[in-house]
């Protein structure tokens, strides 16, 4: 097969581990930045340029592993791939939805998966009462769009929250307030789902300093066995999003598991050495089972 591996660079982890398993495999795949990619409409048929090449029927699949910071570009990088029937590990409905917090969970909701208790809101002026809607500091403040663990606060009293809530406001920037869940511990679960099956989990504690449970800030990881509710939950979300590899985070809480946010383009390095497990070669066969191109 010949596989198009959309990042803007092969010097990370996750991107190499999966090109690595490609060749190991005997399969072509080539390097494509997307932020280096066009797409021409009008006349007989879409073209999808990478520089001035021609790549629209290169490829048999497509494996998008797209960045923060050129999300909405990437997704329609890959949404033109989709509409020349080029299969992609995921759907660029599901890549821009999992990209914002907001739009996951209240999808996620809808579909009965149990979220957190989660605020959001563009008004300034009634800040006190949306840290009510949670039942009061302390809370967590997020933004809609953030990663890793990236513009994630704790602000543990109302003043506190109030005064990191008014300047992000003023700032446009869109947050998301929740509820603490103080039985986590500084503890979640990652869970790895490619084509609707969980090929592994992780639990990943905070490190001393820090309530994120984030391994890019220095949380310990441990394999960790998931009970039925946490597998149905990780796998349900996925299919629902539209993602055929995802990263699920979860965290346990007294009312049982909740769903924090998926990942599109979950990191693999955290996970494959928590777990020995071949993350990247799973999703290899996953590709293998449903690329374009059958295997000669």
């Amino acid at each position: 097969m010949d596989v198009a591996l959309l990042s803007v660079s092969l010097n990370v982890y996750s991107t190499a581990r999966i090109a690595e398993e490609f060749e190991k495999a005997g399969h072509y795949v080539e390097h494509i930045d997307h932020t280096k990619c066009s797409v021409q409409l009008g006349g007989d048929k879409p073209q999808i340029f990478y520089g001035t090449e021609d790549i629209t029927n290169e490829f048999d699949a497509v494996v998008p592993r797209i960045g923060t910071t050129v999300t909405r570009h990437g997704a329609a990088i890959v949404k033109q791939f989709e509409m020349n029937h080029i299969f992609s590990t995921a759907k660029s409905l599901g890549i821009i939805r999992a990209r914002n917090k907001v739009s996951t969970l209240q999808m996620l909701s809808q579909k009965g998966i149990s979220v957190p208790k989660t605020v959001f809101s563009i008004n300034p002026n009634n800040v006190e009462d949306q840290i009510e809607l949670l039942g009061g500091a302390p809370v967590i403040i997020k933004l809609q769009e953030g990663t890793q663990g990236k513009g994630v606060i704790l602000a543990e009293s109302k003043k506190s929250a109030k005064s990191v809530i008014d300047m992000l406001y003023n700032m446009n920037t869109s947050i998301l307030l929740q509820e603490y869940i103080e039985e986590a511990n500084g503890e979640d679960l990652r869970i790895v789902v490619v084509g609707n099956k969980i090929v592994a989990s992780m639990k990943r504690s905070s490190a001393l300093d820090d309530f994120r449970s984030n391994v890019h800030r220095g949380a310990e990881t441990q394999m960790v066995k998931l009970t039925p509710r946490e597998k149905f939950m990780a796998i349900n979300a996925t299919k629902q999003l539209g993602l055929g590899v995802a990263g699920v985070d979860l965290i346990r809480s007294k009312n049982g598991p909740l769903l924090i946010e998926v990942n599109a383009s979950p990191g693999l390095k955290g996970i494959e050495t928590a777990t020995g497990v071949n993350v990247a070669k799973c999703i290899v066969q996953y590709v293998e089972k449903n690329g374009r191109r059958s295997i000669k």
